[in-house]
């Protein structure tokens, strides 16, 4: 149940000016579930984050001390006249929580902290060699132990300080005499410290200090006695104690957690021993990781069909009989065991394959000749293909040569820890019959499940209530949210943008703060309708809590159960920037100015299409793919027809698609050396002649980069301007108008327009060029113009704006409709690419694509292209994927969109649910098939909605 507002209770904006923001006024209501929508670039994210979220931060910086603040960072002023009743600000956004391999969703959400401290507290130790649990033990407990042998016992109470080390020890022995002993036990015999122990210093030793020697009499005086030997032995050993009976059996004790009959022992329980960051508990092999880099000779050797001769492997597939030394060094090797140079690497003897990979098994005549003609020859093993690699990936200084050496190798499971992190000891400590790693494998509502049903005595159940309560709480935000399918121990950089978003809010919930002002954008990606009721509920749970959420959505559901709809508009761009529509959403739904109150309310809306694209009759069939939660399914997929594969979140979409179906066609059609996940065969990989896959990475990573570039109409606007008259009189040919090289560009800011300040520990302060004014060119190359703009003019203007200026010019104009066609008509020409979002950059390279001249036999594979894209964005980019069937080619999305859905002609869904219990295609066919599968498909159960 919503609050009701209070007189004056919002967030009071005027005159908003940032980005294509114009002069916007508005009163937000607090304390309400608030959505701001409108097109791609009409001004969204400029309102929410750039100057309502930014005043935010800024005030609460300026509120701390100078001290703190060179810590983080400088935020600047807004272009906004006044805001008023804002309150704390949180922002939450798709960006990547980490890309640190150590990052898991348990340490992200903190949930892990706790974990750590429950099993530290209530877990009970193990002996890994399957002597069953094992317990502290007092001196007391254990001095009973042996003054309950036999009477008239013989036995010797032993400090055992050596185990299995090589070495004479003779430093030791003389410290043992100092300290008053007189015997030592060393691999089975006693020696007194007198004599002379002369012992091999290559061979492992066992070394123990005799502390008594004692008869058992059932009397207070031999007790004693045991009491104070055993209180000896723990001021040498640390806990453990041994005891030696006349038969030379050993008797084992430990004062800490130890096994009494094999002598493992652990230190005390501490969260320190659970952690994979700390010494004490990670892994010493894999240092916490639970994996290590090695060569992998799929990538090594990629297509087995293929001869060393005609480039087999591939390291060497460019220097093959050539002068480098490292083919000289391996042609010793083939020349010395009569390797055939022209025989498929896979029809060849496995023993000659074992040798090329790892290395001669005896020295061989290794010759090398230099380039200024030296001859050198050496008797030595050849170290091997694989042991090349490794070696030169761990010693270059270079990054470039590492990330080389890195292509052809991948991360292998750690052999120590099996994967799992942490030392022997740490997995040693169980709860439940699990180990701290295995429960975090557990999917979220297993691991629910497992602590609801977990059996703890009486003492446990004290300790434990409160970690175990918090873990509860923490893993049900997540599942409300949607993430029941994902485990503790996924690596953040793993996670989607949506993914970790609503963790991030799932961890705001578990804080329980009040009066916050939360600021989200696109909550919804990547999750199915199924389960975006539950995080419109969580996302009213936070606001019930007395919090302001103001969320960037396009989902048609959020934004109808929104108190307050906010849709700015009325285009993109310089078109864009204004409040069109304010209120409920009813009220924008009656606003007949607002294109979102015309989609929702139906008036306005994408058609289904009358008939479905027939296909070109081919098909391309995967066969046995088990990679991740895939239950080695097969699946075909028509070709020349749009194909959609749905599905809940961690069904299994991207597995298929993106980690087996791309890497193999990118390997066998694209001759790329990458890894698909495991499967068994591919069929029809003859339609296919390229694939192309349409990501939402970044498209350019420096300030140099933008659209104009990306899509190489830069190139046809500098030669324009270079055929100038005012150009060809000066002499300037099409690179004095690029500001990637000397003679054009500014000579202060070398064509960036913007001076980097380093501030040393402080972040690079960077500052407008005060020669360019921030324009990257000098004042010569702007005195150029065509049709009185500058190219710096042409830099500023909107996909849009530059084609209605270059309309005449057939090549220039041809690249920027295509910019236009995906929906990009309001990016300026010039923006810097990494200010762009994921599905900017998506579509950018799309249109970069489509200027290519149609086979008829490409593949286009997109993932989520919805994503940031306003129900009328969407329709934009349909008509462009109708084109691309209607030209021959085919396309295969991952989506979880209705309105891209149901324009599908072939739906492959996965299912039933996420995670293990997902993986299985549990429906497919045209979306009028999916309406007869409603019983198992939950996308057919959302799909007959809207095809009635």
């Amino acid at each position: 149940m919503k609050p009701e507002l209070k007189t004056n209770d919002f967030i009071r904006v005027k005159g908003a000016r940032e980005n294509n923001l114009k002069n916007v006024n508005i009163d937000i209501p607090k304390n309400q579930f608030v959505v701001i929508t409108g097109l791609s670039g009409s001004g969204k994210s400029s309102l929410a984050f750039n100057t309502i979220y930014a005043e935010g931060r800024r005030r609460y910086l300026e509120s701390l001390s100078s001290y703190a603040r060179q810590f983080l960072g400088n935020s600047d002023k807004p272009d906004v006249d006044l805001i008023e009743g804002l309150s704390p600000a949180i922002s939450i956004d798709q960006k990547t929580t980490s890309h640190n391999p150590r990052s898991t969703v348990g340490t992200v959400t903190e949930i892990y902290d706790y974990l750590r401290l429950l099993w530290a507290r209530i877990g009970i130790p193990f002996c890994p060699n399957g002597h069953g649990a094992i317990q502290t033990q007092t001196v007391n407990q254990i001095a009973n132990q042996i003054f309950n042998l036999p009477v008239k016992s013989r036995i010797q109470i032993l400090a055992p300080t050596i185990k299995n080390q090589r070495g004479t020890f003779a430093n030791e022995f003389a410290k043992y005499q100092q300290l008053g002993f007189l015997r030592v036990w060393v691999d089975g015999q006693v020696y007194t410290l007198d004599e002379e122990i002369k012992l091999d210093k290559n061979t492992k030793h066992n070394l123990s200090v005799v502390v008594d020697r004692i008869v058992i009499n059932q009397d207070k005086q031999t007790l004693g006695r045991i009491v104070d030997a055993i209180e000896g032995v723990i001021k040498l050993t640390e806990g453990r104690i041994e005891v030696l009976l006349e038969d030379g059996k050993i008797l084992s004790f430990n004062k800490n957690h130890g096994c009494d009959q094999c002598g493992f022992s652990i230190s005390e329980l501490e969260p320190r021993l659970f952690s994979f960051n700390s010494p004490l508990g990670s892994c010493e092999y894999c240092k916490g990781l639970g994996f290590s880099y090695e060569p992998d000779v799929e990538k090594i050797i990629p297509n087995p069909l293929l001869s060393i001769n005609e480039g087999g492997i591939d390291i060497f597939k460019n220097i093959v009989h050539g002068t480098s030394l490292d083919w000289q060094r391996f042609l010793s090797l083939i020349n010395h065991y009569q390797i055939p140079l022209d025989q498929p690497l896979g029809q060849m003897d496995t023993d000659l394959v074992r040798m090329i990979l790892e290395g001669s098994d005896e020295p061989i005549e290794i010759k090398t000749v230099s380039n200024s003609g030296a001859k050198n020859v050496r008797f030595e093993h050849y170290e091997g293909v694989a042991h090349l690699i490794k070696r030169r990936h761990l010693e270059t200084s270079s990054q470039a040569s590492r990330e080389w050496y890195s292509a052809y190798m991948s991360e292998i499971t750690c052999k120590k820890c099996q994967g799992k992190k942490l030392t022997t000891n740490s997995l040693s400590v169980k709860l439940g019959g699990l180990d701290i790693i295995s429960f975090t494998e557990l999917s979220i509502d297993k691991a629910i499940e497992f602590l609801l049903q977990i059996e703890l005595n009486q003492e446990q159940k004290k300790i434990g209530e409160l970690a175990l309560k918090e873990i509860i709480n923490r893993l049900s935000f997540l599942k409300n949210v949607g993430l029941e399918y994902l485990n503790l121990a996924r690596r953040a950089s793993t996670l989607s943008g949506g993914e970790a978003q609503r963790i991030r809010l799932a961890t705001q919930i578990g804080s329980q703060l009040t009066g916050v002002l939360y600021v989200l954008d696109e909550p919804s990606i990547g999750l199915h309708q199924k389960d975006n009721d539950r995080l419109i509920n969580t996302m009213m749970v936070m606001r019930d809590l007395g919090n302001t959420l103001l969320v960037v959505e396009h989902d048609s559901e959020t934004m109808l159960a929104a108190d307050y709809l906010i849709d700015i508009g009325p285009k993109a761009g310089n078109q864009g920037g204004e409040v069109v529509a304010a209120g409920t959403p009813l009220e924008v739904m009656e606003n007949t100015d607002s294109l979102t109150g015309q989609y929702l309310s139906g008036k306005k809306q994408i058609e289904v299409p009358k008939t479905r694209h027939a296909g070109n009759g081919r098909t391309l069939t995967l066969k046995g793919a088990k990679g991740n939660n895939l239950k080695n399914i097969n699946v075909t997929i028509p070709l020349n027809k749009l194909v959609l594969v749905t599905g809940v979140s961690g069904s299994g979409k991207s597995t298929l698609i993106n980690q087996t179906l791309v890497p193999i066609l990118e390997r066998l059609v694209n001759y790329k050396n990458v890894k698909p996940a495991p499967y068994k065969e591919i069929i029809g990989v003859n339609h296919i002649d390229k694939v192309v896959v349409v990501s939402q990475d970044p498209i350019g990573r420096t300030p140099r980069s933008n659209p104009a570039t990306y899509v190489s109409v830069f190139d046809d606007i500098r030669e324009l301007f270079a055929n100038t008259k005012e150009a060809k009189a000066r002499g300037y040919t099409n690179s004095r108008f690029s500001f990637n090289v000397a003679g054009g560009r500014c000579d202060k800011c070398f064509g960036d327009g913007v001076i980097r300040i380093e501030m040393h520990f402080l972040p690079d302060v960077y500052v407008t060029c005060e020669m360019c004014d921030g324009k990257k060119y000098n004042p010569q190359t702007l005195e150029v113009k065509y049709l009185g703009k500058s190219i710096f003019d042409v830099l500023q203007m909107s996909c849009q704006e530059a084609y209605d200026f270059f309309k005449a010019i057939p090549n220039i104009a041809r690249k920027l409709k295509l910019l236009c066609d995906v929906g990009l008509e309001y990016l300026q020409l010039g923006l810097n690419v990494t200010f762009l979002s994921g599905g900017e950059a998506q579509r950018i390279k799309l249109a970069k694509f489509l200027q290519k001249k149609a086979t008829g036999k490409t593949l286009y594979v997109l993932d989520e292209p919805s994503t940031g894209l306003h129900i009328e964005d969407i329709n934009k980019l349909l008509t462009v994927i109708q084109r691309i069937i209607k030209n021959g080619d085919s396309v295969i999305i991952i989506e979880h969109n209705l309105d891209i859905i149901k324009m599908a002609d072939y739906i492959i869904d996965l299912g039933p649910e996420g995670g293990e219990k997902g993986g299985q295609i549990i429906a497919q066919g045209t979306p009028e098939q999916l309406l007869n599968q409603v019983d198992k498909s939950y996308t057919a159960q959302y799909l007959a909605k809207i095809l009635k």
